[in-house]
């Protein structure tokens, strides 16, 4: 056998290691190598002529037989570790050819042994057998309309599991009449459903699943199996365009009729509101069973960026499984539906990948089905991607991957079944990757024979996969004929009659996505928003939760230095001076106490990016993590915090899908500095800012932005104010830039005390944490509220001059007036951005008699910041500007240069 061949390079070290473990305990390996590896032992004793055994150490000859036996059990792992490069899973290319190939030659096998009787063959499950049968055997299981990728998983009963499963009836479905029939059934509404409306609605955009039709079947005999087999009681699915109005209509039920009517164009009913899309629509729906069962499913709405919606969806199911199902992930079941070119061309779903295994953000497992067209927009996959398949990110974390041909409806629902009873059991993710294609353009109105002439003349004479499996079903005799043509005209006929019903209809409707989940709240305009909130909470309970976070509890072994930290928070009790943390901390204490939970995640925030928070701390004897907020024993809710993986985009995503899904909850997202959030600028320009009036969705997240002008640098120094304020508008969100640890304290309270939610942005400071006169009085959170805007205590006769501030420039601003003793400049704080309270700002105008100038000041450049938004909005008086001049940086490098221009500012602020 030549020692270059396949054989050597890829096994070899496998059986060394599988021998080494039956040398220690025998009993652990499986028989068949137990027998094999005892013919080696066999081969390499020497009996003596005094009747003792002695080991030999010469290299004797491994018998022939054995010696076959080892290539054959080489070539059963080259099938299951290759296999699925030989499979028949594409429809309409050839395949590539991939070396070395599975032939008998490259493991040391030849024709002659075809019909030698292996006991390798036990491996398979089917005894002792030929090398011809072995052979017929591995290319049913591995190399038909299934391959399956599972070899490099690093747990052998994970392993185990699946040669199991796949050597169950060759890895084909075994079905009887009725399953087949209800395959059959899907299939024709997913078929008819599409040419229905390439009929209607000619080059009409509709991203259609022509090519890849038992999508639906296969998801739909999913959800059943899930729901009485495994008592599964809800699914959430995040998916892409194609193929989501056969979704909606076939397995989420949305009436056709509304359909025809988005087709139509007809305008929304609701006119507060400006919709989306038909294909980005989501919707939540009960669906009961004929044997009584029932599941929730829950089509989450998306955006054109594709896998954005994958982030949302997760953080929606680990919302349930905390707040719905008390941490059991088996009741509830991720499903994200991929196409080829964007699962493997996003980060977003590295990111999300990333989670599936972390504490934060684990959901138990989800199930990844790639609606494989082979075809990105008009990009060939050859140009989409260098890795082999578009799956493979999800070898990240060693998940399983089925590729199946989509033409094989069969195949396709045993491989989700598969992939079900796998993710129940490990709780862990797993992939298919549907191999279909794409029969008309990306958007039904392109010719796609501009780019890929050949691939589109193969498309237009390849039969659809009802086609195919009907011809497979007469063949059989499971149906007849006019059984085929019975259920395709009575589905053709329903939709013909919603067709016709839809004419009559004016409007169409936008229906609100998990809308029990949201009952008792309401929709709020922005005078509703300027409204004030009672966010009192009495001083003796504050004092009781400050108590909590300020001793070490019971046999807790903390480090000095967080020793240090706890008798601190008690000296601010004493003294009455309650820093940023402290009033952060009695926040979030005080809300627990009232029976809302908080989540707050993001990098390193247990500790704080500044080291102010200190959430978590931890023994440093058994490093158990403490939450002492969590020993209160007044609380009614839970808090957890936890660093995240070093993501935004993914990690902001799945808070705000958290907090969509469990509106009680506050929950928080910090970035590690305020401009980390660009990479996340897609959840806040398509979910954050324009959810409720596209989607009917309120959502309640806070986004912590770390914000302020200390010399660190351009990315440490703006959050880019100035890129959310552009997106406010139509009473969309909240943005905040507080100065006291008392107004932080009550705008984080009076996000959850509403009853409507909207997301909270707020620049966050740096140097305030600790800054001298960055502080409140427990007095000013226990009867005080919310200021929009904070006035100056000043004598207003002396005062020529109004400067509007916001944030941490308000404290330079401060002391350089307090240096210069100037008394005829008032510095009022807006502490609210948006919406602007221009009723209380007129109100504090009209109390300065005096004024001659009004001034905006702010750190950041002139075309940054708050300045342009201000232009626009702030329309009470004519303002000024004091600022950096147009920059196309935020901040300089230098701290040297940072001083000088932020003190050009300044004086500009005090000029006469």
């Amino acid at each position: 056998m030549d020692r270059f061949s396949f054989l050597n390079a890829a096994h070899t070290g496998f059986i060394e290691d599988l021998y080494q473990k039956y040398l220690s305990n025998p009993d652990a390996v499986e028989p068949s190598w137990r027998s094999f590896f005892q013919g080696y032992d066999l081969a390499n004793t020497d009996y003596s002529l005094d009747g003792e055994t002695k080991n030999n150490n010469v290299e004797f000859e491994v018998p022939e037989l054995v010696q076959k036996e080892f290539q054959v059990i080489e070539l059963i792992n080259g099938y299951r570790s290759r296999g699925h490069l030989f499979t028949k899973t594409n429809p309409v290319r050839e395949r590539r050819k991939y070396t070395p190939t599975l032939a008998l030659e490259n493991f040391g096998l030849s024709e002659n042994d075809l019909d030698t009787i292996f006991d390798a063959g036990k491996i398979l499950g089917i005894g002792n057998a030929s090398l011809r049968d072995i052979i017929k055997h591995l290319e049913a299981i591995y190399c038909d309309s299934i391959g399956v990728e599972y070899m490099y998983i690093r747990k052998p009963e994970e392993i185990k599991w699946w040669q199991d499963k796949l050597n169950v009836n060759d890895n084909y479905p075994k079905y009887d009449v009725e399953k087949k029939k209800y395959i059959l059934s899907k299939l024709n509404q997913s078929v008819t459903f599409e040419q229905f409306l390439q009929t209607k609605y000619v080059g009409q955009k509709r991203f259609s699943l022509e090519g890849g039709e038992a999508l639906i079947p296969a998801i739909s005999n999913m959800l059943y199996q899930a729901v009485n087999e495994y008592q599964l009681e809800e699914c959430v699915l995040g998916m892409a365009h194609r193929g989501r109005l056969n979704t909606l209509t076939n397995i989420f039920r949305k009436p056709v009729r509304e359909l025809f009517s988005e087709f139509e164009g007809k305008d929304f009913e609701d006119d507060t509101i400006d919709g989306d899309v038909k294909y980005h629509m989501g919707l939540t729906l009960n669906k009961t069973y004929q044997n009584g069962k029932e599941i929730k499913m829950n089509l989450v709405p998306n955006p054109s960026h594709l896998e954005t919606v994958d982030a949302v969806a997760e953080g929606i199911v680990r919302a349930k499984i905390d707040r719905k199902y008390n941490g059991d992930s088996s009741k509830i079941l991720p499903i994200l539906v991929h196409g080829d070119a964007a699962i493997a061309g996003q980060g977003i779903v590295y990111e999300v990948i990333q989670m599936a295994k972390l504490n934060g953000y684990k959901t138990g497992g989800t199930i990844h089905i790639v609606v494989n067209n082979q075809i990105g927009f008009t990009t060939n996959y050859l140009d989409a991607r260098s890795s082999t398949y578009c799956t493979d990110v999800g070898k990240v974390t060693l998940s399983p991957v089925l590729h199946v041909n989509a033409d094989d409806a069969e195949a396709v629902v045993h491989a989700t079944e598969l992939a079900l009873a796998f993710r129940m059991k490990f709780k862990r993710d797993v992939f298919i990757d549907l191999l279909g294609y794409r029969k008309y353009g990306h958007n039904e109105g392109d010719e796609p024979r501009f780019t890929q002439p050949k691939l589109y003349k193969t498309i237009a004479k390849h039969r659809n996969p009802k086609e195919i499996y009907v011809a497979k079903l007469l063949e059989e005799k499971t149906v007849d004929q006019a059984y085929v043509d019975k259920i395709h005209n009575e589905y053709k006929s329903f939709l013909e009659s919603e067709y016709l019903k839809s004419k009559d209809d004016t409007s169409s409707v936008v229906k609100p996505f998990m809308e029990s989940t949201w009952q008792g709240f309401v929709k709020a305009d922005s005078n509703e928003m300027l409204k004030p909130v009672n966010t009192k909470y009495s001083i003796k309970n504050l004092k009781g939760i400050a108590d909590v976070v300020s001793h070490v509890p019971e046999g807790a072994n903390f480090v000095r230095k967080a020793i240090r930290i706890l008798n601190d928070r008690a000296k601010m009790i004493e003294a009455d001076t309650l820093d940023w943390g402290m009033a952060e901390t009695l926040a979030y204490g005080s809300l627990l106490e009232e029976g809302f939970n908080v989540r707050i995640s993001g990098q390193d925030v247990e500790r704080g990016t500044f080291s102010h928070r200190h959430a978590i701390l931890r023994d440093e004897v058994t490093e158990e993590r403490i939450n002492l907020l969590n020993s209160n024993p007044n609380n009614k809710g839970k808090m957890t915090i936890y660093n995240s993986l070093l993501s935004e985009y993914g990690v902001l995503g799945f808070d705000y899908g958290y907090a969509m899904a469990n509106p009680n909850t506050l929950t928080i997202w910090e970035a590690q500095f305020g401009d980390f959030s660009n990479g996340a600028q897609i959840i806040f320009d398509q979910y954050m800012s324009a959810a409720e009036d596209k989607w009917k969705l309120q959502n309640g997240i806070v986004v912590l932005l770390p914000h302020g002008y200390e010399g660190q640098g351009s990315e440490h120094s703006s959050a880019r104010m100035e890129r959310y304020l552009q997106l406010c508008a139509n009473h969309n969100m909240t943005v905040a830039d507080c100065t006291t640890p008392a107004n932080f304290y009550h705008l984080l309270r009076r996000q959850m005390k509403r009853n409507y939610r909207k997301p909270l942005i707020v620049f966050t400071p740096k140097s305030l944490l600790r800054h001298p006169k960055a502080i409140s009085k427990l007095n000013d959170l226990a009867k005080g509220e919310f200021q929009t805007v904070i006035d100056d205590n000043v004598d207003k006769k002396k005062i020529k001059k109004i400067v509007f501030c916001t944030g941490k420039f308000y404290y330079d601003l401060l002391a350089a007036r307090e240096e210069l003793a100037r008394e005829d400049v008032a510095l009022i704080r807006i502490e609210q951005l948006f919406p602007l309270d221009l009723e209380k700002i007129q109100s504090i105008i009209n109390q300065y008699k005096n004024v001659e100038r009004y001034v905006w000041a702010q750190e950041e450049p002139q075309n940054m910041g708050a300045w342009s938004y201000m232009l626009q909005r702030f329309t009470l008086v004519k303002l000024e500007v004091a600022s950096r001049p147009f920059y196309a940086v935020p901040a300089a490098g230098s701290s040297t240069r940072f001083k000088r221009r932020q003190q050009r500012v300044i004086d500009s602020v005090f000029d006469k």
